[in-house]
């Protein structure tokens, strides 16, 4: 398996930007988003703290065929758009293998979602990009599921894989949206190469769980954080109840600061 022989890279060096790993990445920006304007207030508090990473959806797979689906290819425009004005890099999840052929190598990280981890052709076809991918864990995927997704993506030549812990499904109560399996950080760093993230957003379900599950995941060494954050969380399209305010934000970047 390609994943087992892989080197854990000190820096991930993509021909648009390099992470360096030095320090917990923190990828932070709205769930989606509804217009350019919207877009731009939150890409500009961003900026004001040193984030240079955004995420904003733009294709949205919902269990609820009624909910806010995102703006789709005007989306994309606007994200790209926000790019060149703020120097921000994009972070947005790409649905399908049309998608990644028409954006794959125009945005700066792929996002592969929970419900397309078993998507085998869409990560044949990221894979075949140069773009980084985030490929999210399936809701109900074990780790070695989850590693041979991403082996699709590294069979196909693009080595820049980042996986994404974003919870697990919870059928024993519905107080939580998911639960955060803080122990799937260790296991990964102990058993692969991986360089792993934590989205708390999703995991809990709850804004002011947030907090606190990001300070767990950076005590138990992720390397980054994926957060919900919006200027004003209750005007959110989608994940409203799940979405942090910058004041939060801030609370969470001094915490990832202090971390020696």
């Amino acid at each position: 398996m390609l994943y087992k022989k892989m080197r854990k890279a000190k820096k991930l060096v993509s021909n648009k930007f390099t992470i360096d790993w030095t320090k917990p990445l923190i990828i932070a920006g709205p769930c989606s988003f509804g217009s350019y304007e919207e877009l731009l207030s939150i890409a500009k508090e961003l900026k004001k703290r040193n984030i240079e990473f955004m995420r904003a959806g733009t294709f949205k797979l919902r269990t609820d065929p009624y909910a806010f689906q995102g703006l789709g290819d005007k989306g994309v425009e606007i994200l790209l758009r926000v790019r060149k004005e703020l120097g921000l890099h994009v972070v947005t999840e790409l649905t399908s293998i049309e998608q990644v052929k028409k954006y794959g190598n125009k945005i700066d990280i792929i996002q592969i979602g929970t419900r397309n981890m078993y998507n085998y052709a869409l990560l044949k076809e990221a894979g075949k990009t140069k773009t980084p991918v985030i490929l999210k864990r399936g809701f109900s995927a074990s780790y070695e599921e989850w590693f041979l997704a991403a082996e699709y993506i590294l069979k196909e030549g693009n080595p820049n894989v980042i996986l994404c812990e974003r919870g697990i499904r919870n059928n024993i109560s519905n107080e939580t949206r998911n639960v955060l399996d803080i122990q799937a950080i260790p296991y990964i760093k102990h058993n692969t190469n991986f360089r792993v993230l934590v989205d708390p957003s999703h995991a809990s379900g709850n804004a002011y769980m947030v907090e606190p599950m990001s300070k767990a995941a950076l005590v138990a060494g992720c390397d980054g954080l994926l957060i919900e954050t919006h200027i004003h969380p209750e005007k959110s399209l989608s994940d409203s109840k799940q979405t942090i305010d910058f004041k939060t934000l801030d609370e969470i970047i001094k915490f990832r600061d202090s971390i020696k």
